[in-house]
Protein backbone atom coordinates (compact mmCIF):
# COMPACT_ATOMS: atom_id res chain seq x y z
CA UNK A 1 0.00 0.00 0.00
CA UNK A 2 1.50 3.32 -1.09
CA UNK A 3 1.23 6.67 0.64
CA UNK A 4 -1.72 7.77 -1.50
CA UNK A 5 -3.75 4.67 -0.64
CA UNK A 6 -2.99 5.30 3.03
CA UNK A 7 -4.01 8.95 2.64
CA UNK A 8 -7.25 8.02 0.86
CA UNK A 9 -8.22 5.44 3.48
CA UNK A 10 -7.25 7.87 6.24
CA UNK A 11 -9.64 10.44 4.75
CA UNK A 12 -12.42 7.85 4.66
CA UNK A 13 -11.79 6.87 8.28
CA UNK A 14 -11.66 10.54 9.29
CA UNK A 15 -14.98 11.23 7.55
CA UNK A 16 -16.61 8.22 9.22
CA UNK A 17 -15.36 9.26 12.66
CA UNK A 18 -16.49 12.85 12.04
CA UNK A 19 -19.94 11.65 10.94
CA UNK A 20 -20.27 9.44 14.05
CA UNK A 21 -19.22 12.30 16.34
CA UNK A 22 -21.70 14.67 14.67
CA UNK A 23 -24.54 12.13 14.91
CA UNK A 24 -23.80 11.44 18.58
CA UNK A 25 -23.57 15.17 19.28
CA UNK A 26 -26.90 15.87 17.57
CA UNK A 27 -28.62 12.96 19.32
CA UNK A 28 -27.39 14.08 22.75
CA UNK A 29 -28.45 17.66 22.02
CA UNK A 30 -31.81 16.46 20.73
CA UNK A 31 -32.30 14.41 23.92
CA UNK A 32 -31.57 17.44 26.10
CA UNK A 33 -34.02 19.56 24.10
CA UNK A 34 -36.70 16.84 24.34
CA UNK A 35 -36.21 16.73 28.12
CA UNK A 36 -36.57 20.51 28.38
CA UNK A 37 -39.65 20.38 26.16
CA UNK A 38 -41.17 17.72 28.41
CA UNK A 39 -40.44 19.85 31.47
CA UNK A 40 -42.13 22.83 29.87
CA UNK A 41 -45.19 20.70 29.09
CA UNK A 42 -45.28 19.59 32.73
CA UNK A 43 -45.18 23.23 33.81
CA UNK A 44 -48.04 24.01 31.45
CA UNK A 45 -49.98 21.03 32.81
CA UNK A 46 -49.55 22.46 36.33
CA UNK A 47 -50.68 25.83 34.97
CA UNK A 48 -53.75 24.17 33.43
CA UNK A 49 -54.49 22.26 36.64
CA UNK A 50 -54.25 25.48 38.64
CA UNK A 51 -56.66 27.21 36.25
CA UNK A 52 -59.08 24.31 36.51
CA UNK A 53 -58.84 24.24 40.29
CA UNK A 54 -59.53 27.96 40.56
CA UNK A 55 -62.64 27.52 38.43
CA UNK A 56 -63.77 24.58 40.58
CA UNK A 57 -63.25 26.45 43.86
CA UNK A 58 -65.08 29.49 42.53
CA UNK A 59 -67.99 27.36 41.32
CA UNK A 60 -68.26 25.40 44.60
CA UNK A 61 -68.09 28.59 46.68
CA UNK A 62 -70.87 30.12 44.63
CA UNK A 63 -73.08 27.03 44.98
CA UNK A 64 -72.50 26.20 48.63
CA UNK A 65 -72.01 29.73 50.03
CA UNK A 66 -69.58 28.44 52.66
CA UNK A 67 -66.28 29.91 53.87
CA UNK A 68 -64.14 26.78 53.50
CA UNK A 69 -63.71 24.50 50.59
CA UNK A 70 -63.51 21.31 52.63
CA UNK A 71 -66.25 21.05 55.20
CA UNK A 72 -64.67 17.99 56.82
CA UNK A 73 -61.31 18.80 58.37
CA UNK A 74 -59.86 21.01 55.64
CA UNK A 75 -57.05 23.26 56.91
CA UNK A 76 -56.67 25.58 53.93
CA UNK A 77 -59.42 28.09 53.30
CA UNK A 78 -60.56 28.89 49.81
CA UNK A 79 -59.02 32.37 49.67
CA UNK A 80 -55.57 31.02 50.52
CA UNK A 81 -56.01 28.17 48.05
CA UNK A 82 -56.96 30.57 45.24
CA UNK A 83 -54.08 32.87 46.10
CA UNK A 84 -51.65 29.95 45.92
CA UNK A 85 -53.06 28.79 42.61
CA UNK A 86 -52.89 32.30 41.20
CA UNK A 87 -49.25 32.50 42.24
CA UNK A 88 -48.58 29.36 40.19
CA UNK A 89 -50.11 31.03 37.17
CA UNK A 90 -48.27 34.30 37.72
CA UNK A 91 -44.87 32.59 38.07
CA UNK A 92 -44.90 31.71 34.41
CA UNK A 93 -42.97 34.62 32.91
CA UNK A 94 -41.11 32.84 30.10
CA UNK A 95 -43.51 30.52 28.26
CA UNK A 96 -46.04 32.26 25.97
CA UNK A 97 -49.53 30.85 26.73
CA UNK A 98 -52.94 31.47 25.29
CA UNK A 99 -56.26 30.32 26.83
CA UNK A 100 -59.26 29.83 24.54
CA UNK A 101 -62.74 28.32 24.78
CA UNK A 102 -64.19 25.60 22.59
CA UNK A 103 -65.58 28.19 20.17
CA UNK A 104 -62.13 29.64 19.54
CA UNK A 105 -62.52 32.81 21.57
CA UNK A 106 -59.33 34.01 23.24
CA UNK A 107 -59.90 34.28 26.99
CA UNK A 108 -56.42 35.06 28.28
CA UNK A 109 -52.82 35.38 27.14
CA UNK A 110 -49.41 35.79 28.71
CA UNK A 111 -45.78 36.44 27.74
CA UNK A 112 -46.36 37.25 24.07
CA UNK A 113 -44.25 39.99 22.51
CA UNK A 114 -47.20 42.11 21.40
CA UNK A 115 -46.82 44.96 18.89
CA UNK A 116 -48.49 47.53 21.22
CA UNK A 117 -47.99 47.98 24.99
CA UNK A 118 -50.56 46.26 27.20
CA UNK A 119 -52.70 48.31 29.59
CA UNK A 120 -51.69 47.07 33.06
CA UNK A 121 -55.14 47.93 34.45
CA UNK A 122 -57.03 46.16 31.68
CA UNK A 123 -54.66 43.51 30.26
CA UNK A 124 -57.43 41.77 28.34
CA UNK A 125 -58.35 44.93 26.45
CA UNK A 126 -56.25 44.76 23.29
CA UNK A 127 -55.60 47.10 20.41
CA UNK A 128 -56.38 46.08 16.85
CA UNK A 129 -52.72 45.31 16.21
CA UNK A 130 -52.45 43.15 19.32
CA UNK A 131 -55.71 41.39 18.50
CA UNK A 132 -54.54 40.58 14.98
CA UNK A 133 -51.23 39.36 16.36
CA UNK A 134 -52.94 37.08 18.89
CA UNK A 135 -55.29 35.66 16.23
CA UNK A 136 -52.30 34.85 14.04
CA UNK A 137 -50.56 33.14 16.97
CA UNK A 138 -53.77 31.30 17.80
CA UNK A 139 -53.95 29.89 14.25
CA UNK A 140 -50.33 28.74 14.50
CA UNK A 141 -50.76 27.13 17.91
CA UNK A 142 -53.93 25.26 16.90
CA UNK A 143 -51.87 23.47 14.25
CA UNK A 144 -49.23 22.43 16.80
CA UNK A 145 -49.22 19.72 19.45
CA UNK A 146 -48.67 22.20 22.30
CA UNK A 147 -52.24 22.16 23.60
CA UNK A 148 -53.74 21.01 26.91
CA UNK A 149 -57.53 20.67 27.37
CA UNK A 150 -58.94 21.98 30.65
CA UNK A 151 -62.30 20.60 31.88
CA UNK A 152 -63.95 23.45 33.74
CA UNK A 153 -66.93 21.47 34.97
CA UNK A 154 -70.03 20.26 33.27
CA UNK A 155 -69.63 20.41 29.51
CA UNK A 156 -67.35 23.45 29.58
CA UNK A 157 -63.88 22.78 28.12
CA UNK A 158 -61.14 25.33 27.62
CA UNK A 159 -57.85 24.85 25.82
CA UNK A 160 -54.42 26.01 26.90
CA UNK A 161 -52.06 26.66 23.99
CA UNK A 162 -48.38 27.43 24.55
CA UNK A 163 -45.21 28.14 22.61
CA UNK A 164 -41.74 26.91 23.40
CA UNK A 165 -39.90 29.37 25.59
CA UNK A 166 -37.22 31.63 24.13
CA UNK A 167 -34.57 29.58 25.92
CA UNK A 168 -35.81 26.34 24.39
CA UNK A 169 -35.96 27.91 20.92
CA UNK A 170 -32.38 29.08 21.26
CA UNK A 171 -31.24 25.70 22.51
CA UNK A 172 -32.98 24.05 19.54
CA UNK A 173 -30.86 26.13 17.16
CA UNK A 174 -27.65 25.89 19.15
CA UNK A 175 -26.59 22.35 18.02
CA UNK A 176 -26.93 23.29 14.37
CA UNK A 177 -25.15 26.59 14.89
CA UNK A 178 -22.34 24.77 16.67
CA UNK A 179 -22.25 22.20 13.88
CA UNK A 180 -21.90 24.95 11.25
CA UNK A 181 -19.11 26.59 13.26
CA UNK A 182 -17.35 23.24 13.66
CA UNK A 183 -17.60 22.46 9.94
CA UNK A 184 -16.38 25.94 9.06
CA UNK A 185 -13.44 25.48 11.42
CA UNK A 186 -12.59 22.10 9.86
CA UNK A 187 -12.77 23.57 6.35
CA UNK A 188 -10.55 26.52 7.28
CA UNK A 189 -8.01 24.23 8.94
CA UNK A 190 -8.08 21.85 5.96
CA UNK A 191 -7.42 24.61 3.44
CA UNK A 192 -4.79 26.19 5.67
CA UNK A 193 -2.94 22.86 5.93
CA UNK A 194 -3.36 22.23 2.19
CA UNK A 195 -2.05 25.70 1.33
CA UNK A 196 0.93 25.24 3.64
CA UNK A 197 1.64 21.86 2.09
CA UNK A 198 1.45 23.26 -1.45
CA UNK A 199 3.73 26.14 -0.50
CA UNK A 200 6.28 23.66 0.87
CA UNK A 201 5.99 21.54 -2.28
CA UNK A 202 6.55 24.62 -4.43
CA UNK A 203 9.73 25.42 -2.51
CA UNK A 204 10.93 21.85 -3.00
CA UNK A 205 10.16 22.04 -6.73
CA UNK A 206 11.97 25.32 -7.15
CA UNK A 207 15.00 24.15 -5.16
CA UNK A 208 15.17 20.79 -6.94
CA UNK A 209 14.78 22.35 -10.38
CA UNK A 210 17.38 25.06 -9.87
CA UNK A 211 19.85 22.64 -8.33
CA UNK A 212 19.38 20.15 -11.18
CA UNK A 213 19.89 22.85 -13.79
CA UNK A 214 22.96 24.08 -11.92
CA UNK A 215 24.46 20.59 -11.64
CA UNK A 216 23.90 19.88 -15.34
CA UNK A 217 25.40 23.19 -16.42
CA UNK A 218 29.05 22.38 -15.65
CA UNK A 219 29.29 18.97 -17.41
CA UNK A 220 27.35 20.30 -20.41
CA UNK A 221 29.79 23.19 -20.81
CA UNK A 222 32.67 20.72 -20.56
CA UNK A 223 31.11 18.40 -23.13
CA UNK A 224 30.64 21.28 -25.55
CA UNK A 225 34.35 22.10 -25.23
CA UNK A 226 35.24 18.45 -25.86
CA UNK A 227 33.02 18.49 -28.96
CA UNK A 228 35.03 21.37 -30.39
CA UNK A 229 38.23 19.49 -29.61
CA UNK A 230 36.95 16.34 -31.34
CA UNK A 231 36.12 18.34 -34.45
CA UNK A 232 39.59 19.88 -34.39
CA UNK A 233 41.12 16.38 -34.14
CA UNK A 234 39.30 15.32 -37.31
CA UNK A 235 37.00 12.72 -35.72
CA UNK A 236 34.30 11.33 -38.02
CA UNK A 237 31.77 14.20 -38.47
CA UNK A 238 28.81 11.78 -38.29
CA UNK A 239 29.92 10.57 -34.87
CA UNK A 240 30.57 14.08 -33.66
CA UNK A 241 27.21 15.18 -35.08
CA UNK A 242 25.33 12.49 -33.14
CA UNK A 243 27.19 13.37 -29.98
CA UNK A 244 26.39 17.00 -30.58
CA UNK A 245 22.67 16.13 -30.75
CA UNK A 246 22.88 14.46 -27.34
CA UNK A 247 24.74 17.42 -25.86
CA UNK A 248 22.12 19.76 -27.30
CA UNK A 249 19.45 17.53 -25.78
CA UNK A 250 21.12 17.77 -22.37
CA UNK A 251 21.26 21.52 -22.76
CA UNK A 252 17.52 21.57 -23.52
CA UNK A 253 16.81 19.47 -20.43
CA UNK A 254 18.85 21.82 -18.25
CA UNK A 255 16.98 24.77 -19.74
CA UNK A 256 13.67 23.12 -18.94
CA UNK A 257 14.64 22.56 -15.32
CA UNK A 258 15.76 26.16 -14.98
CA UNK A 259 12.36 27.31 -16.29
CA UNK A 260 10.52 25.09 -13.78
CA UNK A 261 12.26 26.96 -10.99
CA UNK A 262 10.81 30.33 -12.04
CA UNK A 263 7.93 31.76 -14.02
CA UNK A 264 8.73 31.11 -17.70
CA UNK A 265 8.33 33.59 -20.50
CA UNK A 266 5.33 32.81 -22.71
CA UNK A 267 5.71 33.40 -26.43
CA UNK A 268 2.98 33.40 -29.12
CA UNK A 269 3.20 30.24 -31.25
CA UNK A 270 1.03 27.96 -33.33
CA UNK A 271 0.43 24.93 -31.13
CA UNK A 272 0.38 22.68 -34.20
CA UNK A 273 4.12 23.27 -34.67
CA UNK A 274 4.84 22.24 -31.07
CA UNK A 275 2.73 19.08 -31.35
CA UNK A 276 4.31 18.11 -34.66
CA UNK A 277 7.84 18.75 -33.36
CA UNK A 278 7.33 16.66 -30.19
CA UNK A 279 5.77 13.78 -32.14
CA UNK A 280 8.57 13.88 -34.72
CA UNK A 281 11.25 13.81 -32.04
CA UNK A 282 9.69 10.87 -30.17
CA UNK A 283 8.88 8.84 -33.29
CA UNK A 284 12.59 8.03 -33.80
CA UNK A 285 13.07 7.07 -30.15
CA UNK A 286 10.36 4.48 -29.61
CA UNK A 287 10.01 0.86 -30.68
CA UNK A 288 9.19 0.10 -34.30
CA UNK A 289 6.32 -2.05 -32.99
CA UNK A 290 4.59 1.10 -31.75
CA UNK A 291 2.68 3.17 -34.29
CA UNK A 292 2.80 6.92 -33.58
CA UNK A 293 0.45 9.13 -35.59
CA UNK A 294 -0.06 12.89 -35.30
CA UNK A 295 -3.01 14.88 -36.67
CA UNK A 296 -2.31 18.56 -36.01
CA UNK A 297 -5.36 19.65 -38.00
CA UNK A 298 -5.64 22.41 -40.57
CA UNK A 299 -6.88 25.21 -38.31
CA UNK A 300 -4.45 27.66 -36.67
CA UNK A 301 -4.02 27.15 -32.91
CA UNK A 302 -2.67 30.49 -31.57
CA UNK A 303 -1.46 30.20 -27.96
CA UNK A 304 1.09 31.81 -25.66
CA UNK A 305 3.34 29.14 -24.19
CA UNK A 306 6.85 28.22 -23.18
CA UNK A 307 7.67 25.94 -26.08
CA UNK A 308 10.42 23.90 -24.35
CA UNK A 309 8.18 23.17 -21.39
CA UNK A 310 5.11 22.19 -23.39
CA UNK A 311 7.24 19.94 -25.61
CA UNK A 312 8.44 18.34 -22.40
CA UNK A 313 4.81 17.67 -21.37
CA UNK A 314 4.01 16.04 -24.72
CA UNK A 315 7.15 13.94 -24.65
CA UNK A 316 6.32 12.82 -21.13
CA UNK A 317 2.81 11.75 -22.14
CA UNK A 318 4.20 9.82 -25.12
CA UNK A 319 6.78 8.06 -22.92
CA UNK A 320 4.07 7.09 -20.44
CA UNK A 321 1.94 5.75 -23.30
CA UNK A 322 4.89 3.65 -24.52
CA UNK A 323 5.37 2.24 -21.02
CA UNK A 324 1.64 1.49 -20.70
CA UNK A 325 1.66 -0.55 -23.95
CA UNK A 326 4.70 -2.62 -22.91
CA UNK A 327 6.40 -2.40 -26.30
CA UNK A 328 3.55 -2.78 -28.81
CA UNK A 329 0.46 -0.78 -29.78
CA UNK A 330 -0.47 2.60 -31.19
CA UNK A 331 -0.35 6.23 -30.05
CA UNK A 332 -2.56 8.88 -31.62
CA UNK A 333 -2.00 12.60 -31.09
CA UNK A 334 -4.82 14.88 -32.23
CA UNK A 335 -4.87 18.68 -32.01
CA UNK A 336 -8.17 20.57 -32.23
CA UNK A 337 -9.87 23.76 -31.12
CA UNK A 338 -13.03 24.81 -29.29
CA UNK A 339 -14.49 28.20 -28.46
CA UNK A 340 -11.83 29.14 -25.90
CA UNK A 341 -9.05 26.54 -25.93
CA UNK A 342 -6.53 24.74 -28.07
CA UNK A 343 -6.83 21.02 -27.34
CA UNK A 344 -4.32 18.19 -27.63
CA UNK A 345 -5.44 14.58 -27.04
CA UNK A 346 -2.81 11.86 -26.57
CA UNK A 347 -4.38 8.40 -26.83
CA UNK A 348 -2.80 4.97 -26.42
CA UNK A 349 -3.88 1.33 -26.56
CA UNK A 350 -2.22 0.46 -23.26
CA UNK A 351 -3.47 -1.24 -20.11
CA UNK A 352 -5.58 1.73 -18.96
CA UNK A 353 -5.93 3.44 -15.61
CA UNK A 354 -8.50 2.37 -12.96
CA UNK A 355 -10.99 5.14 -12.17
CA UNK A 356 -9.86 5.44 -8.55
CA UNK A 357 -6.29 6.14 -9.75
CA UNK A 358 -7.10 8.77 -12.37
CA UNK A 359 -6.54 11.70 -10.01
CA UNK A 360 -3.80 10.07 -7.95
CA UNK A 361 -1.49 9.70 -10.95
CA UNK A 362 -0.76 13.45 -10.86
CA UNK A 363 0.47 13.33 -7.25
CA UNK A 364 4.22 13.57 -6.60
CA UNK A 365 5.94 10.22 -6.20
CA UNK A 366 3.06 8.14 -7.62
CA UNK A 367 4.32 5.55 -10.11
CA UNK A 368 3.45 2.02 -11.19
CA UNK A 369 6.93 1.41 -12.66
CA UNK A 370 9.72 -0.35 -10.82
CA UNK A 371 12.08 2.45 -11.79
CA UNK A 372 11.27 6.14 -11.76
CA UNK A 373 10.52 8.94 -9.35
CA UNK A 374 6.88 9.42 -10.27
CA UNK A 375 7.41 13.11 -11.06
CA UNK A 376 6.66 13.22 -14.80
CA UNK A 377 2.89 13.77 -14.64
CA UNK A 378 3.30 16.00 -11.59
CA UNK A 379 5.61 18.28 -13.54
CA UNK A 380 3.28 18.11 -16.54
CA UNK A 381 0.35 19.24 -14.41
CA UNK A 382 2.40 22.06 -12.91
CA UNK A 383 3.58 23.24 -16.35
CA UNK A 384 0.11 23.16 -17.93
CA UNK A 385 -2.00 24.48 -15.06
CA UNK A 386 0.25 26.85 -13.13
CA UNK A 387 2.38 28.25 -15.94
CA UNK A 388 -0.12 28.21 -18.82
CA UNK A 389 -3.49 28.50 -16.98
CA UNK A 390 -4.65 25.38 -18.77
CA UNK A 391 -5.81 21.91 -17.78
CA UNK A 392 -4.46 18.40 -18.11
CA UNK A 393 -6.59 15.43 -17.15
CA UNK A 394 -7.59 11.88 -18.05
CA UNK A 395 -10.34 12.26 -20.65
CA UNK A 396 -11.13 8.54 -20.94
CA UNK A 397 -9.54 5.36 -19.70
CA UNK A 398 -10.67 1.74 -19.69
CA UNK A 399 -8.57 -1.13 -18.34
CA UNK A 400 -7.30 -3.27 -21.19
CA UNK A 401 -8.41 -0.79 -23.87
CA UNK A 402 -6.37 2.36 -23.40
CA UNK A 403 -6.19 5.91 -22.11
CA UNK A 404 -6.63 9.41 -23.50
CA UNK A 405 -4.99 12.38 -21.82
CA UNK A 406 -6.30 15.84 -22.74
CA UNK A 407 -4.40 19.12 -22.60
CA UNK A 408 -6.33 22.41 -22.83
CA UNK A 409 -4.46 25.68 -23.39
CA UNK A 410 -6.37 29.01 -23.58
CA UNK A 411 -6.28 30.60 -27.04
CA UNK A 412 -4.39 33.87 -27.29
CA UNK A 413 -6.05 37.04 -28.54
Amino acid sequence: MNIYDIRRYSKIVFLIITAVVVIVFLRVSSGIIDDLSAQERERMQIWADATQRIATITFESFESDVETEFSAGGDIDSSDDIEFLLSIIQRNTTIPVLLADAEGNILDHRNFDLPDPVDSLNPLVTTDANHAYLLEKFDELRRSSNVIPIEMGGDVVQYLYYEDSTLLKRLSLYPYLQLVVMLAFIIVVYFAVSSTKKAEQNKVWVGLSKETAHQLGTPISSLMAWMELLRAEGIDPDIVGEMDKDVTRLETIASRFSKIGSRPTLDPVDLRDVVTSAASYMSTRISSRISLTCDAGAELLPVKISRPLLEWVLENLIKNAVDAMEGAGSIDIVASIDAHNAIVDVSDTGKGIPRKRQKTIFNPGYTTKKRGWGLGLTLAKRIVEQYHDGRIFVLTSEPGIGTTFRIQIPLSD
